[in-house]
């Protein structure tokens, strides 16, 4: 099996993506607020994480250190990336976030780092581990899992609320909206309905209905070849794909390279009548963070689909009723999916 970089490291993809919608629910931090606790102080931040942990901050925190690209994002989108003081090895966007601390990723946080940084608030995913650690030395965290595009819509909500604004969110969010919705309206009308492969890594890995990858490309008035009873990002037989026939291919420039090579893909129709996208590295990150840059990944698919041969709807070929390699879904993990090549994020 291919490995591709991740946010946890050079990884199979499958243990990358597959505990993407776990939950963190063991502990109680001692700095969270509970039904026994003192009354907050006033002017407090009142919360609620993603592992339905109440969370209050004394004030809006300014020191905030982010272990998760999508929520570094957030964050930024929201017009706060001057409180960040370090984030993820992968975070790259803005340019600006670039020359902040690296701190690692959620699997191998520098904690020393981290805690020496002096953060009011941590922002990270579902990493049991680091959690405990980062909140028995008394850092506060806020553990958030932007799954879905509905998550990242609310995760939004959470953080604009704990930077002290509490509206910030939906605001974001009725942009984002708009520019997608604008983004739709440019996709000609004879691509409506077609049907899309989407893969995310080469042993193949799809998205597929369930994710916020396919929520967007619904958006967009395409449909998905990959059910969501297979899952958010299940792994597929190459013959489902290939028995599917989709009508358009939608992969990473490095992977739609690699998917011309591989024995039998030639039967793709698809590939070798030029209904691709091939997104480049930075327009890949936009549509596999689950954050503000969806919206940028719509545009670049929209392009895209403006470009390609305005064919008519191709007959769906029956797919097999049996697959061997059955699509599958180990315990899952972490919303943010890396991008199918090796190149650092």
């Amino acid at each position: 099996m291919n490995t591709l970089r991740s946010p946890f490291g050079a990884r199979p993809f499958a243990w990358a993506v597959a505990r993407a919608f776990a939950w963190a629910l063991a502990w109680a931090p001692a700095w969270a607020s509970t039904g026994t606790a003192a009354a907050p102080p006033a002017g407090a931040i009142a919360l609620r994480d993603d592992r339905g942990q109440a969370v209050t901050l004394r004030a809006p925190p300014q020191r905030i250190v982010s272990l998760l690209p999508s929520l570094t994002e957030t964050v930024c989108a929201l017009g706060a990336c001057e409180r960040l003081v370090g984030t993820d090895r992968y975070s790259n966007w803005p340019k600006t976030v670039l020359a902040l601390p690296k701190l690692g990723g959620l699997e191998d946080a520098q904690v020393e780092r981290i805690v020496a940084l002096k953060p009011d608030l941590v922002l990270v995913a579902n990493a049991p581990r680091l959690i405990e650690r980062l909140e028995s030395l008394g850092l506060p965290v806020l553990m958030l899992i932007p799954a879905s595009l509905a998550d990242a819509r609310r995760v939004a909500g959470v953080v604009g609320a704990a930077l002290g604004d509490p509206a910030a969110g939906a605001r974001l969010w009725q942009r984002l909206d708009a520019r997608i919705d604008a983004a739709a309206a440019r996709v000609p009308r004879a691509l409506h309905g077609q049907r899309v492969y989407i893969e995310v890594a080469s042993d193949p890995h799809a998205a597929g209905e369930a994710s916020f990858v396919g929520a967007l490309v619904q958006r967009l008035g395409l449909a998905n070849i990959v059910p969501a009873a297979l899952g958010a990002f299940p792994q597929l037989n190459p013959e489902f794909v290939l028995r599917a026939q989709p009508d358009i291919v939608i992969a990473s420039e490095a992977s739609l390279a690699a998917m011309r090579a591989r024995p039998a893909w030639a039967r793709l129709r698809a590939l070798h009548e030029g209904r691709v996208c091939g997104l480049a590295p930075a327009a890949w990150d936009t549509l596999v963070r689950s954050g503000p840059r969806l919206a940028e990944a719509a545009d670049a698919i929209a392009d895209c689909l403006e470009r390609l041969p305005h064919l008519p709807h191709l007959p769906q070929m029956p797919q097999t009723p049996h697959m061997p390699q059955t699509p599958h879904m180990p315990t899952p993990h972490t919303p943010h999916t890396p991008r199918a090549s090796d190149s650092s994020r």
